[in-house]
């Protein structure tokens, strides 16, 4: 039986291996919502949570960079009315206060192959994605040395080395992917998983968004 694990229950799911995980809440009314808010820390940013909607892109359902109270309870207000109108018949929780992430947007995958078993992927988020398909893929279990060459093996590689504003530590990335690859070993259950964005920047790394299907 599969089972599909989004929004707070994917990132809980992370944070309890030790990934580094951006601050979130989940909150069911507006008190809520600036309260979680306070305490996560200024700039945050709103999700809606729904078991039913896997990209809140496409439902207008996220807002970011909100400063203060006032504009998260007006958000809130936006995200919810939003998705009752636009969604009848679809489940809402509430909505997800998250930390603003920040810097160079990464993207992380593990599909199960037929004939490989668990398979990596990794990329640069964002326009590099979907613009030139930059990707690169290892079977799991992967080494120290598969980490660096799947970094290494990207044609926008000299994105992550060459920034200007700010120097990126590679090995940051390396970790990620190992640890990854581990909880791919100690949960074989885990059929797909989609880390999408991580944020890295001078300052460290953090996952943003996950979804995560388990299955036999």
């Amino acid at each position: 039986m599969e089972r599909l694990l989004l929004g707070t229950d994917a990132l809980d799911f992370l944070e309890k291996d030790g990934f580094p995980v951006l601050g979130n809440a989940l909150a069911r009314d507006e008190k809520e919502a600036v309260t979680k808010a306070s305490q996560i820390g200024f700039p945050v940013a709103l999700k809606v949570s729904s078991p039913d909607v896997v990209h809140k892109t496409e439902t207008g359902g996220i807002m970011v960079a909100l400063k203060d109270g006032g504009e998260v309870k007006e958000a809130f207000k936006k995200i919810t009315g939003a998705f009752l109108s636009n969604h009848p018949g679809k489940r809402l929780e509430g909505v997800i206060v998250q930390k603003m992430g920040g810097g160079l947007e990464l993207i992380v995958g593990v599909a199960k192959d037929q004939q490989f078993g668990p398979v990596l992927m990794f990329g640069l988020g964002g326009i590099f994605v979907e613009a030139m398909k930059d990707v690169s893929f290892r079977c799991i279990p992967i080494a120290a040395r598969d980490a660096k060459e799947m970094i290494e093996e990207l044609k926008s590689y000299s994105v992550l080395t060459n920034r200007r504003k700010e120097t990126i530590d590679l090995s940051l990335i390396e970790d990620l992917l190992l640890q990854i690859s581990r909880l791919v070993e100690k949960h074989p259950g885990i059929r797909e998983m989609d880390l999408n964005p991580v944020f890295v920047s001078s300052g460290g790394i953090s996952v943003c968004d996950v979804r995560i299907k388990m299955g036999q």
